[in-house]
This record gives C-alpha cells, structure tokens and sequence, in this order.
C-alpha cells in the first residue's frame, strides 16, 4: 500500500526564506524612497558645489573693490648696495625718476670704559645717570642740550651689584636709551655703551655718584662717567649723527637711515654712503590688478566647469549629471555669461566699455580667456580700466561696473532668500517627507514581517501535526498487512 506523506511541509518548512522572500517584495516601495532620497542628497550636494564655486566668484569680483590695488608703483634703485626703497604702509609713490647721494649715515654714540681685569671685576656702590640728548657748540663740543621729551635715568648700584657684568645687566635693564656690554681682548674687558637709537639727538652723557666717594675718578663707579666736554674716564669711540643725503640736489638731515616720505609714498632705507648719486625710478605697477583679472577668469571657470560637470548628459555611458537641466543651475550658467557681455555705460572708462575691451572675452568651449597683450594696453591708462570694473553709480545695470555686477548677483544668488538657498531648502523639505514616508513604511513593515512569521509558524506547526498522523496511518497500514498475510 502506498504511503502517505506531506513532502516539503511540516518541521521542514523554511519560515525564514520564506518570510524573507515575502518581505523583499513588500520592500520594493521602500527602496525606491531610498532611491530617491540619494537622488535628492546627490542634489544637494552638487548645489553645495556650485554654491561654493559662485562664493569664490564672488570673492574674486570683489577684489576689484580694494583701494590697495589700484595705483600701485614699483621702485628700482642703480645700486641697491646704498639704499633700497619700498612704498609707505598705505601709500604709493608717484611715477617719476629721483636722485639721491648718500653722504653719511646716521650713527649712534658708543662709549668704552678702561680696561678691567675682567666682567667680574668690582667698582664701587653708587648711582649712574643717564641723559639723553645732543652735544653742542662744535668739535669738542662745548654744550649738552636735553632730547625734547626723554627723562634722565638714574641707576642705583647696590651692595652685590659692583661687578663689572652686575653693572652691564642694570644699564640693561634700566631701558635709558642706551645698550650695554662687555668687550674683552688680550688687554682685558671694557665695558661699553651704546644708544639705541641713531641720530645726534640720542648721544648721551653719564653722571656718577659714588656713596664713598674715593677722590680719584679712574677708579670705583666713577670710572664709568662720560661727558664730551670734558676729560672723562670714558672715551668716545663713534659720534652720534645724522643722516645727510641729497635727493634731487636739496639737502636732506634725518636721525634715522630709514627716510619715510622725504619722496612721497616712498620708505628709504640707506645702506651706505655713495660719492655719486643713484638713480631711483618710480614706476607703475599693475601686477595685482593682472592677478586680480587672472583670479577671476579661474574662479569664471571653475564655475563653468563645475555647473557642466553636475547638468551635463554623457550619451556614451547614457548616464545624466544630477542637476541636469536644472533651471537653477542652468539660469546661473547663462547670467554669468550674459553678464560678461553687456555693456559699461559709464563715460569715465574712455573707450573701455565691455570685457573684451580689456582683452578678456569667452572662447568656443564657453570659458573665459586673456589676451595679455590687449590688457596691457588698456592699462596704460588704469582709471579708465577701473571705473569699467568697478565704476559707475549703481543705479543702473548699465552704470555699474563689471566686477560690480558679478559681485551684486553673487550676492543676491547666495543670499538667504537667493535661488541657490532657496531650491536647496526645497530639496531639504522634499528630503523631510521622503524621510517620513521611509519612517512610516518600516513601521508597517515591522508589522506585516511580524504577521507573516506568526502565519507561517503556525503553518509549519499543523503541517507537522499533519505528518505526525500520515505517519501513524502508514504504520497502522503496513501492521494490517503484514497480519493479513500471516
């Protein structure tokens, strides 16, 4: 007698495959949400992308607004070895040639003592004085005249700070004007002193007081006393002096080597005396401004290339950019471009009226490019080149410079109420809902693979108990057999 069985149900029913076969297909509504929130994200960030490109647009364009880079002079000196010139802080030179003679420097006042037998030799206890100012009434000089707003400084020598090295660190750290130390050769140290400034306004006397005064001035602290009007025990090594220079023949004193403005804008900083002028030459300097212009086309470009990069349609691979034909990013596109070709309706840039004229215009790939040569000759005449970049009274499209216009749609572009802010915070909401609706799908999920799990493992029990009772038939039936033949 055939057996019966239930072939494939019962214990060996496969819950889990089969609930996890199930749930894929009811899955399918939710990938395609998640699908879309990818597209969306990859949206997003492409107009973060563009949204950076036009602020590097915008910064580039508004580089024209700076005073500094307009104006500026280059300086060249025949022999840097006796002066070199920079501009003032602010300022720049007016164009032109100048001559200048250097004959003399400015100098400080250096002073040395007599010799010691080293920097731990001992003076005496006293106080030293130190006063700033100019010597008077020729060579020697007869006279000392105060430096107009210095205060003398008096330096107290105490019990433990008679020696030598002890004298030098309190002179340095007394801040008198003048800068200490100690020289030592075979003969033995010396202490010297030295202003810190140049100029015959910062030479200096020394007073000296010594508690036990010992009636000899070459020995204790008097020995450190200076003054060129009479004999001291100091000895003067170098004149405190001015500068003296000719610049284009006039006459010029400056307690400084350092000459601001004597030639206006410019900073001369004097390196040695010369027995013939050099020449200087001031001329303009238009580097930035070509910099400036070269900044720009890049940041133009890397605009370009990024909105083509995230709107474009490969047909060879059939795959689409994640903004394509995005109005949005399209419209940017062709402002930009739109923009490179209007217009300047000022009448203070002469003839310079559109981009192009300046030597920058778009080629056949759609980017901007330079003709240098072209640029060069429109700045042979800057202001007009300026007021087309930047000129203009605002109150037209047309009466507003270039780089001015970039600059004002840049702005209202990437503003908070700008197309760029505002298709991005639509993407964020579309972004929210489909977030929701992913939110409310897993929760009817979770609920459909709980009742699929509860449906099959209850069918997988009465299929057991099924196979239980066909198993116990088929033994009831083969033991009737087995007695019907026997």
């Amino acid at each position: 007698m055939a057996s019966i069985t239930a072939s494939g149900l019962g214990s060996g029913l496969d819950v889990s495959s089969i609930v996890s076969q199930l749930m894929a297909i009811e899955r399918q509504p939710l990938k395609t949400l998640q699908s879309t929130q990818s597209s969306i994200n990859a949206q997003i960030s492409s107009f973060g992308k563009i949204q950076s490109a036009l602020s590097t647009l915008r910064d580039k364009s508004a580089a024209f607004n700076s005073t500094s880079l307009w104006g500026q002079t280059s300086t060249t000196v025949s022999d840097a070895s006796v002066a070199t010139v920079t501009s003032v802080s602010g300022k720049s030179g007016a164009a032109g040639s100048h001559s200048l003679q250097v004959n003399a420097l400015a100098t400080t006042q250096t002073v040395s003592s007599s010799v010691f037998s080293g920097s731990s030799a001992t003076l005496s206890e006293g106080s030293m004085t130190i006063e700033l100012g100019s010597w008077t009434g020729g060579t020697p000089p007869t006279g000392f005249s105060a430096k107009s707003g210095a205060t003398p400084v008096t330096i107290s020598i105490g019990a433990g700070e008679t020696s030598l090295g002890s004298i030098r660190d309190k002179i340095n750290k007394a801040n008198a004007g003048v800068t200490a130390g100690i020289v030592t050769d075979a003969s033995g140290a010396r202490l010297t002193l030295r202003s810190t400034k140049t100029g015959e306004e910062n030479a200096f006397r020394i007073a000296v007081n010594e508690t036990s005064d010992d009636g000899n001035a070459a020995t204790g602290l008097s020995a450190l006393a200076y003054d060129a009007t009479t004999a001291s025990p100091m000895s003067r090594n170098q004149v405190a002096g001015n500068a003296q220079v000719l610049i284009n023949g006039l006459s010029i004193s400056s307690a400084s080597n350092t000459i601001d403005n004597a030639i206006e804008g410019l900073s001369i900083k004097l390196s040695k005396t010369s027995s013939t002028p050099v020449e200087l030459a001031v001329a303009a300097d238009h580097s930035d401004v070509k910099t400036a212009i070269n900044d720009f086309i890049s940041a133009f470009n890397g605009l370009s290339d990024t909105i083509k990069s995230e709107t474009k349609y490969d047909a060879a691979t059939k795959t689409a950019g994640k903004l394509q034909a995005d109005r949005t990013a399209v419209g940017i596109q062709s402002q930009m471009r739109q923009m490179v070709f209007e217009a300047f309706g000022g009448s203070d840039s002469g003839s310079l009226k559109r981009l192009s004229d300046i030597g920058v215009s778009i080629n056949a790939s759609g980017k901007l490019e330079l003709k240098s040569s072209k640029l060069d000759a429109a700045l042979e005449n800057p202001t007009q080149v300026k007021e087309l970049l930047n000129g203009g009274d605002g109150s037209t499209t047309a009466l507003t410079g270039v780089m001015k216009r970039f600059r004002k749609y840049a702005d209202g572009v990437l503003g908070t109420d700008g197309a760029l802010q505002t298709r991005t915070d639509g993407l964020r909401t579309e972004l929210k809902r489909n977030q929701d609706k992913q939110d409310a799908m897993e929760l009817r999920l979770t609920g459909i693979e709980d009742r699929l799990n509860k449906q099959y493992q209850s069918l997988d029990k009465r299929m057991s108990n099924l196979n239980s009772l066909g198993t116990a038939v088929n033994n009831l039936a083969t033991s009737l057999s087995r007695s019907y033949y026997y």
